[in-house]
């Protein structure tokens, strides 16, 4: 996992709250919403790259868990601030 990767992750997931929330402000709901889309949307990038190291014979845990959590921590920061 590359950092660059988790705040990009982190980032869609805060767009992402702003659109399933239909606000920009800054509350606690919309900060869940964020983290869990992040986390999502870090599973599933991660599941992508985790296809193809499979592939390879490389373990899929070691990319999934940290891209989902680095996106859900990352989208949880940002949901914080409005951008």
């Amino acid at each position: 996992m590359s950092i660059n990767k988790a705040v990009s992750i982190g980032l869609a997931g805060n767009e992402l709250s702003k659109t399933i929330t239909g606000s920009n402000e800054v509350s606690p709901g919309r900060t869940a919403v964020a983290t869990g889309s992040g986390a999502v949307l870090g599973g599933v990038a991660g599941s992508g790259i985790a296809i193809g190291a499979t592939a390879v014979g490389v373990a899929a845990s070691p990319v999934v868990v940290p891209l989902a959590v680095g996106g859900a921590i990352c989208a949880g920061i940002a949901s914080l601030f409005d951008w």
